[in-house]
Order: structure tokens, then C-alpha cells, then sequence
């Protein structure tokens, strides 16, 4: 890997601020000092450090966000903000990207990394990782409606729905339920319901497979998973 390229990733500035320290003198490779922007290094094996301090080499960024309303699941968008937005630079010079994704008015848990594969593994139909969400509905939820979510439920363009898991916490005009479900098909959970008569009037997102939501983090806040968290999403 070019040395500009490793130091811009670490958030050590622009390749044009990069190319800058080098020409200070300021990068070593072990007791080599390096100057040229196009030297390889590899980050995994050599020594390197900027004023002395030891550049720690990270190739994969997973992070644990509490989604926000008003905030588009993308990394760019022409009209929204994008939780990418909500990120610190220095998280943003990895390019992660949301895993899968939640909608504008949707919160909750959201991944962001730039490990492709594993993002690939969490949301393949195949590996029927579960999502479970919170949600108030318009409408009193039945036990019916719990049958008819575990068969599957057809949606308003004929495709009908893998078994989900409806468990429904407090009945009323106002019913609060938790649904899971192993797909991510646009609006589905809103879709679901609405098949059967009711409203989705708020959403948030608890958990992805193993992964679930830190409570402790506020709509907007986002955390790096711990190696507890990424050893199990990994299984």
C-alpha cells in the first residue's frame, strides 16, 4: 500500500496534507525516513510513525449507530442528509457504508462498515439472519394477526412474505408489538401490517442476527462494535 494512501485512511489528512508531512520529514518506516508519497509500505508488517507516534493500521470499520429519524440509510443523497453526515471524519475516511437499510422515518440500529463480505453474509436470504423491531400500530394487533405473520403475509403486490415473528406487547387503538423478521424487502414491516388492515405509526429497529442495540446510545450516536459483538456477527 502507497504510504499517502495508508496515512490518509488513518486520518492523518488529505493525500495533499499527507504529502506535506513527508516532505517534513516527519514519517518514519521503522528507522527509515520516508519522503516519497508513492513509497509501499506494509501496514500490517512495518513499523510506522508520524512525529513518533505509532500509526495503528486499521483495514475494517464496524460501527454501531441509533439511527435518527430524518436521515436517509445511504452514503449520499442529492435532497437528505445520510447517516453517513452523522459520522467523525475520521470514521468517514474508511468509506463504510449502511448495512442494508432503514427508512427516513425509521430508527434504531443500523451497521456501518466497509467489510463487504460481511455485509454480504448479514444480508443474504440464505443466511436468514433475524431482524426484530419495535412498533406501535394503529389498531388492535390479534392473536389472528400473529397466525397469519408466522404463515406469511401478502403484500399489496402479491409477494408473499417468509414467517415472521409477531409478539405483541399491549393491545388497544395503540397496540405496541415486537416483530421479527428474516428479510428486507422496501417498507416491509409497514407493508405487513398494513396487509392486514393496520398502521405502522412508529418504528425502531432493536436488532440485526447477534448484533443489538446499546441503549446507552442516544438517536445519532454511533459506537465501534466490541470484539465481543464483531466475534459473533462473524459466526
Amino acid at each position: 500500500m502507497r504510504i499517502d494512501k495508508l496515512l490518509s485512511n488513518m486520518g492523518y489528512g488529505s493525500r495533499k496534507e499527507v504529502k506535506n508531512l513527508l516532505k517534513k520529514g516527519a514519517v518514519r518506516k521503522g528507522d527509515e525516513l520516508i519522503k516519497n508519497s508513492q513509497s509501499h509500505v506494509d501496514p500490517k508488517q512495518d513499523i510506522i510513525k508520524v512525529y513518533g507516534e505509532l500509526v495503528e493500521y486499521k483495514e475494517y470499520v464496524y460501527l454501531m449507530m441509533n439511527k435518527p429519524p430524518g436521515y436517509i440509510s445511504a452514503t449520499e443523497d442529492a435532497r437528505d442528509q445520510t447517516v453517513v453526515d452523522l459520522l467523525e471524519p475520521e470514521d468517514v475516511v474508511f468509506d463504510p457504508f449502511p448495512v442494508g437499510r432503514l427508512d427516513k422515518d425509521t430508527e434504531g440500529l443500523l451497521l456501518l462498515t466497509n467489510d463487504g463480505k460481511l455485509a454480504h453474509q448479514l444480508l443474504s436470504p440464505k443466511k436468514k439472519v433475524g431482524k426484530t423491531y419495535y412498533a406501535k400500530i394503529s389498531g388492535r394487533v390479534s392473536n389472528e394477526d400473529i397466525i397469519l405473520f408466522e404463515q406469511g403475509v401478502t403484500l399489496e403486490d402479491g409477494y408473499v412474505t417468509k414467517p415472521a415473528e409477531l409478539k405483541i406487547l399491549t393491545r388497544g387503538e395503540i397496540s405496541e408489538i415486537e416483530v421479527t423478521i428474516t428479510e428486507g424487502k422496501f417498507h416491509q414491516v409497514k407493508r405487513m401490517f398494513q396487509s392486514v388492515g393496520k398502521e405502522v405509526i412508529y418504528l425502531k429497529r432493536l436488532t440485526m442476527g447477534s448484533l443489538t442495540l446499546d441503549t446507552e446510545l442516544q438517536l445519532g450516536e454511533y459506537r465501534e462494535l466490541s470484539d465481543e459483538e464483531y466475534g459473533k456477527l462473524r459466526q
